[in-house]
C-alpha cells in the first residue's frame, strides 16, 4: 500500500486525561495501521492547559499525516457531571482541530463502535483490543486501550461507509446483482 496516496481515517478516543488516536490507511479492501498512540496529559494539573495540549497535538498530527476524515467517539452519559463536561471539552477541541483543516467529522456512539468491530455492543476493552490486533494484523498486545479504542473508532467509519472504498466497477456489479435478486424474488419484498 502506498501510504502517501491512500485514504486516511483518523480515529480519536477523546479523554481529558488520555486521548487515544489511530490513523488507518485504506486502499480498496486493504487496511494498514499508519500511526497509533496516546496523548497523555494526566500529569498536567490545569484542565485548560490539558485542553490546549490535546488541541495542539491533534493539529500537529493532522498537519503531519493529512487524514481525509476524523472519526470520533461521541459522548457517553455517566453519573459524574464534571467528568462529562471535561470529556466534552476534549471532544470539542479535537473536532475544532479537524474543522480548522477542513476535515469532515463523523461521530459514533461507543456501543456502535463496539458492535462494528466485535459484533457485541457490550464488548470489553480487552475484546476490542483483541479484534483490532486481529483485523489490522498487529503483533503488539501492549498497546494502551485508549489507542486500540481509537483504532476501533476509525474502523467504525470504514465499516459504516465501506461503499466509498469499493472500486466503482465492483460497486456497480454488486448493485446489479442486488437488482437482479429483487427482480427474481418479488415475493420477498415487504410492502408497507
Amino acid at each position: 500500500m502506498n501510504l502517501n496516496n491512500c485514504y486516511k481515517i483518523l480515529g480519536i478516543d477523546p479523554g481529558s486525561n488520555i486521548t487515544g488516536y489511530a490513523i488507518i490507511g485504506v486502499d480498496g479492501y486493504e487496511l494498514s495501521l499508519i500511526d497509533i498512540g496516546c496523548i497523555n496529559v494526566k500529569k498536567v494539573n490545569d484542565h485548560f492547559e490539558r485542553i490546549k495540549i490535546i488541541h495542539s497535538t491533534v493539529k500537529e498530527l493532522i498537519n503531519h499525516q493529512r487524514p481525509n476524515v476524523l472519526s470520533i467517539e461521541g459522548p457517553y452519559y455517566g453519573q459524574n457531571v464534571q467528568s462529562m463536561l471535561k470529556l466534552g471539552r476534549a471532544q470539542g477541541v479535537v473536532i475544532a482541530a479537524a474543522l480548522e483543516f477542513g476535515i469532515d467529522v463523523y461521530e459514533y456512539a461507543p456501543r456502535r463502535v463496539k458492535i462494528s468491530v466485535t459484533g457485541n455492543g457490550r464488548a470489553s476493552k480487552e475484546q476490542v483490543a483483541g479484534m483490532i490486533n486481529n483485523i489490522l494484523q498487529l503483533q503488539d498486545d501492549s498497546l494502551p486501550f485508549d489507542a486500540t479504542d481509537a483504532a476501533a473508532i476509525a474502523l467504525c467509519y470504514y465499516y459504516s461507509d465501506y461503499s466509498n472504498f469499493i472500486p466503482k466497477e465492483e460497486l456497480h456489479t454488486s448493485k446489479n446483482k442486488w437488482l437482479k435478486f429483487v427482480k427474481e424474488n418479488p415475493d420477498r419484498i415487504i410492502q408497507k
